[in-house]
């Protein structure tokens, strides 16, 4: 399997170019054939099985969304099957269009029927815990990052939800966070969200092709997850009280 964390030198805020490093690893502890390579904007995308996308500020998430939608590679691995998980501004590019900090309405790649738009409320910053729901494999996992965003997304209503926001925001409607769509997969969370989520960790690479996986020893992980969200569902997260939503 070739993973490809894409364009890590714009998209690489908050620590998510190592949500590569953790499906490397989870495929190599287990004995399988693995290559990551991380290529930056001035490289050129090579055919994968799973991309990467991380978060970034307004400039280099625009620069990202124009050179990724110059990228016949890409456009090409991604139409005929291959997957992409994205978190953040890397979500956003997938939409059909997002908003930068001047308000100005930039294109997205359609990949994710959806638009992003600025909102008036406070920017989500905070710890983000959400139950998938409706995504069989993953059904039932309660999974755990942090947020950090100004803009909501809006899916259409053939686009299922990641799940439902448990604390935090998320995409800000209707309750849910992060989308599945087709083979796209976009989420708010960081952390990396792969370092505090393994069952998504291995879920993508499930998709992705890897095939039956053997059982790997999560406890430490599965640990701060649990710490986490017990802090964050206290409703003292986020420097607020009340900030824990009900299912």
């Amino acid at each position: 399997m070739r993973i490809v964390t894409v364009y890590p030198d714009l998209l690489g805020t908050y620590g998510d170019a190592g949500n590569g490093i953790i499906l490397e690893r989870r495929m190599s502890r287990r004995g399988l054939d693995v290559e990551h390579v991380g290529v930056d904007s001035h490289g050129t995308l090579p055919r994968a099985d799973l991309y990467v996308l991380g978060g970034g500020e307004d400039g280099p998430q625009g620069l990202a969304a124009e050179r990724l939608g110059n990228d016949a590679t890409f456009q090409l691995a991604v139409a005929e099957g291959a997957l992409v998980f994205a978190v953040c501004a890397g979500y956003q590019i997938l939409t059909r269009s997002f908003v930068v900090m001047d308000g100005t309405s930039r294109p997205g790649l359609g990949l994710i029927p959806a638009e992003t738009i600025r909102s008036e409320a406070a920017r989500a910053v905070g710890e983000l815990v959400v139950s998938v729901e409706g995504i069989a494999g993953i059904e039932g996992v309660v999974l755990s990052g942090f947020e950090n965003h100004g803009s909501r997304t809006q899916l259409d209503a053939n686009v299922t939800a990641l799940g439902k926001v448990m604390a935090g925001i998320g995409n800000g409607t209707e309750g849910c966070e992060g989308a599945v769509y087709e083979r796209c997969i976009g989420t708010y969370l960081h952390g990396p969200a792969l370092a505090r989520n393994p069952e998504l960790a291995d879920w993508l690479l499930v998709q992705a092709g890897a095939g039956s996986l053997a059982p790997l020893d999560d406890s430490r992980s599965l640990d701060l997850r649990e710490e986490r969200i017990t802090w964050a569902l206290s409703g003292k997260a986020n420097g607020r009280e009340g900030s824990a939503h009900s299912r």
